[in-house]
């Protein structure tokens, strides 16, 4: 895998556009290329700036704040009665965390859901709303 693969996973895959970049593919590859530093990225928050850095080789920095705050994770919901199946959200996603078909109301995959929004402009209805993701469930203690 590239550096700049290697990059974007690591990337919280938010698409916000706060690092200065049209999302984070393109954040991934300006690091790659040595033209960003790993500092550009509040939804990562300094877990993610240390994360990048581990993985560039450089020092760790905390992420720069006057780009944003980190703000706690979100996911998407379609609302089913008003969802006209027009399949626009699942055309936005940009990692295929919304699935259905033609002329059927549509889900949110929560585990596949970045919060990014970029569903929620699409949607002609206004049936997506974004909420609070839940946190993932603890692994039952094997002992």
């Amino acid at each position: 895998m590239d550096l700049s693969a290697r990059l974007d996973r690591i990337l919280p895959q938010t698409q916000c556009g706060q690092c200065g970049y049209a999302g984070c593919r393109p954040y991934a590859e300006a690091m790659a290329a040595g033209q960003a530093g790993t500092d550009r990225c509040p939804p990562g928050g300094d877990a993610g700036a240390r994360a990048l850095a581990r993985v560039l080789g450089t020092e760790a920095i905390p992420y720069d704040r006057a780009l944003g705050l980190q703000a706690a994770p979100e996911v998407a919901l379609v609302i089913e009665a008003d969802c006209i199946g027009c399949t626009k959200c699942i055309q936005a996603c940009p990692v295929d965390a919304i699935v259905g078909a033609g002329k059927h109301m549509h889900v949110v995959i929560e585990p596949l859901c970045t919060g990014c929004r970029l569903c929620v402009p699409a949607c002609p209805v206004d049936c997506i709303v974004m909420l609070a993701a839940r946190p993932a469930p603890a692994l039952p203690h094997q002992g």
